[in-house]
């Protein structure tokens, strides 16, 4: 039998023959899981003698990490902005710079006491329901079409109990639009254009090809919201885009003359990765 701070160690070494980028986070995430057991926990116990199945167990999770799946989907659960996410494969893993458009969104909707907001391409919903988790006076509408992404959507809408919120089931590229109208459009919709994805790295590619794939440039859904979802909002209304790394200039020409303002915001890293309409 091993001991508590072998059975990590083996883990650890196994996560770093196998490249992973941030061995010791991911090992120490692992091990919590599999032992459902504290970082403390592990320090003060390190001798004593590992439980076989929760070893095994840790083992399972080690390899899965190894091969490449991302440690969000291992555990299935991911924080943003302070909430925790259901996630796994049919949801994009939500990403640290997708909460600077949240808080766009909310400090958005609080100076012009906003009440009805769309989150298209809605995914995981780690948008749309933080949105309405911190604006309960607003009403938020989360468009999605894939069911893998519906069943997270509903899971996650359910385990933070936001009741000022509604999935609907409906393409983003389709001119069939809902039979609704609000104040803010929000989308962090696939643009990876079709030639770059099978340069990404290997975690990336264990994400829905339809959640990343913009089509041939990367522009495909921002020319559908350009030319079909501006209509469903309201006189005034605005809308903030996520976006790729050199994307910004060219989303913003597709509504020139379709709206009254175009404005690209740069992210911390100085990325031109957010596009701000206003109709």
């Amino acid at each position: 039998m091993m001991t508590v701070s072998q059975v990590f160690q083996n883990g650890l070494t196994a996560l770093q023959t196998a490249g992973t980028e941030d061995a010791a986070f991911d090992c120490g995430c692992l091990f919590s899981e599999a032992f459902q057991a504290s970082h403390a926990w592990r320090i003060t116990h390190a001798e004593d003698e590992a439980d076989e199945e929760k070893t095994e167990k840790f083992s399972r999770l080690i390899r899965r990490r190894c091969s490449g799946e991302p440690l969000q989907y291992i555990l299935g659960v991911w924080p943003f902005y302070g909430r925790d996410f259901f996630v796994g494969k049919g949801v994009l893993i939500p990403r640290p710079e997708t909460e600077q458009l949240v808080e766009f969104a909310v400090k958005t909707i609080r100076e012009k006491h906003m009440k009805t907001v769309i989150d298209l391409c809605a995914g995981s919903g780690c948008i749309g329901l933080t949105v309405a988790l911190e604006n309960p006076d607003c009403f938020v509408w989360l468009i999605e079409k894939y069911d893998g992404a519906l069943g997270y959507l509903q899971k996650n809408l359910n385990a933070l109990g936001v009741k000022n919120a509604e999935i609907l089931k409906a393409d983003a590229l389709s001119d069939a639009l809902p039979d609704i109208h609000a104040d803010l459009l929000l989308s962090n919709p696939p643009y990876v254009p079709d030639g770059e994805m099978p340069a990404l790295q290997n975690e990336v590619r264990f994400e829905p090809e339809i959640a990343l794939a913009g089509g041939k440039d990367g522009l495909r859904f921002y020319r559908a919201i350009a030319e079909n979802w501006l209509r469903v909002l309201n006189s005034g209304g605005e809308a903030f885009f996520e976006c790729g790394d050199g994307q910004g200039e060219a989303i913003v020409s597709l509504f020139r003359g379709k709206s009254a303002a175009q404005e690209i915001i740069y992210d911390f890293n100085n990325i031109d990765r957010f596009v701000h309409i206003t109709v």
